[in-house]
């Protein structure tokens, strides 16, 4: 007979692993899209820029730059729409001494859950780069480049897109289902983070790649199934090697947004490298917990821990199904 005093733990790993499996079914797959802020300042107090921001579905995000007041617009400037983004150029006149000292700022991006870079080329060859969200909203161009800022900024940027991106996370969930073993989980998931950190050697168009990210997931949900019908799957003997080239199938979506607002190539190898320190920052963060609230749950109650399994892959495989099928729509 159970403990009464098992059971406040009980309903608590029940209600966070329902949470955890079912609460993302009614939301769309993670897409990773940010928008970009261009400024290049040109002799003569010119400034040139470029504002680039995302298309979801027909409607463009509502979030838009406020330049300082010391910039003025000379003519009318000019848009255009690019695969999933509408563009605005124009040019400016400086009125103050020097682009050194003024703030920009994001409106609309508290309620927008998206991240906006922001690169600055300066006349004199000083260049500046900074990553907008959420909270933070505006930027005030230094006089020295921020190195430090922007790694964590990168860093921040993908430990929040693990945790948001429902995808990945539906993926490792899976694995989780799979792999026995929390050090042995790790390691698949430490081979799933260096796949990604081969991002920037080719680089696919993100809609297809988008797809096949939801069919891997469904593929580690037939396994699950396969699992627990007895049956040694591949990614029951062979989970790194599973997580690694689905790793790099996921990594490709990032590193074509990074292509796509055209991130320059001196900045890719930083942008790669804390980005993926902050996937793995977040993965572990998730495995650990998802790991932990499974072992109390089958320490508290066995039935219900085996009901959650059972359960799980269905839930992800159907997810993934529909996440395959809306994605291939989109470019058929």
């Amino acid at each position: 007979m159970m403990d009464a005093r098992q059971k406040p733990w009980l309903k608590f790993a029940i209600c966070m692993l329902a949470w955890i499996v079912f609460w993302p079914l009614t939301l769309a797959a993670d897409e990773f899209s940010p928008a970009l802020l261009d400024i290049t300042e040109r002799p003569g107090g010119w400034v040139d820029v470029i504002w680039k921001v995302p298309v979801r579905g027909s409607k463009t995000l509502a979030i838009k730059p406020v330049l300082p007041a010391a910039l003025v617009q000379i003519g009318a400037g000019a848009s255009r729409k690019v695969a999933g983004a509408q563009v605005d150029m124009a040019s400016y006149k400086n009125n103050s001494p020097s682009l050194t000292g003024l703030t920009l700022q994001i409106d609309g991006l508290a309620a927008t859950p998206i991240d906006v870079f922001i690169r600055i080329a300066l006349d004199d060859g000083t260049e500046h780069s900074a990553i907008l969200r959420g909270g933070i909203e505006s930027y005030t161009i230094p006089e020295r480049p921020t190195w430090y800022e922007l790694s964590v900024s990168y860093w921040k940027m993908g430990t929040i897109h693990i945790l948001e991106g429902f995808d990945h996370l539906f993926f490792l969930l899976a694995l989780l289902l799979i792999v026995t073993g929390l050090w042995p989980l790790l390691k698949t998931v430490t081979a799933f983070t260096l796949a990604l950190a081969t991002l920037g050697i080719v680089h696919i168009p993100s809609v297809p790649t988008e797809a096949v990210i939801s069919l891997s997931i469904l593929f580690l949900a037939v396994e699950i199934v396969r699992k627990s019908a007895g049956q040694l799957t591949l990614s029951e003997k062979r989970p790194w090697l599973v997580a690694f080239i689905f790793g790099l199938v996921h990594g490709l979506g990032f590193a074509g947004a990074l292509s796509e607002i055209g991130l320059p190539p001196y900045e890719v190898p930083l942008a790669l490298l804390m980005f993926n320190l902050g996937v793995e920052t977040g993965q572990v963060m998730f495995v650990v917990t998802v790991a932990l609230l499974l072992a109390g749950l089958n320490k508290s109650n066995e039935k219900a821990g085996l009901v959650v399994v059972r359960t799980a892959p269905y839930a992800i495989g159907g997810l993934a199904a529909f996440w395959t099928i809306e994605r291939i729509a989109a470019f058929v």
